[in-house]
């Protein structure tokens, strides 16, 4: 009698069990939390609400084709509408790492959604004549084509949501390479001294790889279009109605706004996950450049006093329970960890995908899980990134010419009027001195200071061509001296 008061009795191929009286799953969903107990992580929102989607997609089809009756439609698609808005959600329990390729969380939603659709036709919960999780909300459908079909849509909702954060993020960064264009600075090779660039240059070519990254995830996009819904088990269709596998597709599209479309061959779609495979290598990309632009922004930052220190970071929070005013490049940090996250992603998407057997992939909740994490992840990462670190970053221009002016790495501007060895052996004297090779240059009678001027101009530094030649052409046609041998290149 106790158990009453507290719990309902459903049953399953397996018997009988006791399911909570107020939950709105069911015994399916209550076998699925018993036997994947494993991590305590939940089914991505985003895969919940647009497996509630493809449930009132098909429940609406249903009804158009006259499988379903409309009062029973009607209370299907509004429950699926409101799991699909966020209520209900805390009901979905089952763990994210789950066997059955997905059948677990198919089912989970099924139940869900049933029961809220008797609650609305004023039944109770459980009273699967009303409305029956399988004959009614599942009507149509399998595991195999409405999860990966979920699969595709959350995915194509969330690239949108990173493609919008990377754009935000270029703009951050052309903001910078704009601001920073006229600040000189030594380029580092091999983390060595190199020739000099403009700080603004170095902001550009991340802006230019992040841009590149926002065209991978326009792809991405393309790929995940075609689904498979209406395939059923193994993608022939087999138990659904030809009307309704057009007419369900057509529902989803204006549910979602996506333009999806049906895959030219479902039992192909059923079976091969290297689609997701391919989105994931795009975001693993995005990942690799995030990686690298949050490396160098440590880098340039490093000090304050004893380090680069050619960039100040935005200071977010203390950085230290013992160091006072110790400030670490915590947002750069962060983003590293989440670049290097996605990429493990990566590696298990692809072992994943490649895992399938025969007319299904079993390991799809996997894919799901990992796919869905990383988008979320650069999303999130690249916001806080571009909001955070990227729009508040101030240059040290003392500092930069600092640098420069102590590193040899301009010598190599020389190298055309002087001649490899000769720019060598002013290396070495100039390391031997602490002297500046500029000063060298012109004790030794090489160039004048006009003319080391000439040649260290940062639009004559960082540009095509050799260094200083318009301005010994000028001088040429003056009657230079210097004018006589004709110009490097020429």
């Amino acid at each position: 009698m106790e158990n009453q008061l507290v719990a309902r009795v459903e049953k399953d191929l397996l018997g009988k069990a006791f399911v909570p009286r107020d939950a709105y799953y069911g015994i399916h969903t209550l076998r699925a939390q018993e036997n994947f107990a494993v991590s305590g992580i939940k089914v991505h929102p985003d895969l919940i609400w647009a497996l509630a989607l493809v449930k009132k997609a098909a429940a609406l089809a249903n009804v158009e084709v006259g499988l379903l009756d409309a009062r029973r439609g009607a209370a299907i698609a509004e429950a699926a509408e409101e799991l699909a808005a966020g209520r209900w959600r805390d009901q979905v329990v089952v763990d994210a790492f789950q066997g059955g390729a997905g059948t677990s969380t198919n089912m989970n939603v099924n139940e869900v959604i049933a029961n809220r659709a008797i609650e609305l036709l004023g039944g109770e919960k459980g009273d699967y004549s009303l409305v029956h999780p399988l004959d009614h909300v599942n009507l149509g459908q399998s595991t195999n084509d409405t999860f990966p079909t979920a699969l595709r849509v959350a995915a194509i909702k969330l690239v949108r949501e990173l493609a919008r954060a990377t754009a935000k993020l270029q703009g951050a960064l052309q903001a910078r390479e704009k601001e920073f264009a006229t600040i000189l600075k030594i380029g580092r090779t091999e983390m060595q001294d190199a020739v000099p660039v403009t700080l603004g240059q170095e902001f550009g070519a991340w802006a230019e790889a992040v841009a590149r990254d926002w065209w991978r995830l326009y792809k991405a996009e393309e790929r995940l279009r075609q689904v498979n819904l209406g395939g059923t088990a193994v993608g022939t269709g087999l138990n659904a109605n030809r009307r309704y596998i057009h007419r369900v597709i057509e529902i989803l599209r204006e549910l979602t706004g996506f333009g999806l479309a049906r895959a030219e061959n479902t039992f192909e779609a059923t079976q091969n996950a290297d689609v997701f495979a391919e989105v994931s290598g795009f975001l693993k990309a995005a990942a690799v450049s995030l990686a690298k632009i949050a490396g160098d922004l440590r880098l340039l930052s490093s000090g304050p006093r004893a380090g680069l220190a050619e960039i100040k970071l935005p200071e977010v929070q203390a950085g230290s329970s013992i160091m006072p005013g110790k400030v670490n490049p915590v947002i750069p940090e962060m983003v590293t960890q989440v670049a290097y996250q996605v990429m493990a992603n990566d590696v298990a998407i692809n072992m994943a995908a490649a895992s399938g057997q025969l007319e299904l992939n079993a390991f799809l909740p996997l894919i799901a899980h990992n796919l869905l994490q990383s988008l979320t992840l650069l999303t999130n990462a690249v916001n806080i990134l571009a909001a955070r670190c990227i729009q508040g970053i101030q240059a040290n221009a003392a500092r930069c010419r600092e640098l420069l002016d102590a590193s040899q790495g301009v010598i190599t501007a020389f190298v055309p009027y002087i001649g490899y060895e000769k720019a060598t052996d002013l290396v070495l004297k100039a390391t031997a001195t602490r002297r500046s090779v500029a000063d060298l240059l012109v004790e030794e009678g090489l160039f004048s200071p006009d003319e080391v001027e000439a040649i260290l101009r940062p639009e004559e530094l960082t540009t095509p061509g050799i260094a200083g030649a318009r301005y010994f052409r000028q001088k040429r046609g003056d009657g230079s001296s210097r004018t006589t041998t004709d110009l490097p290149g020429e």
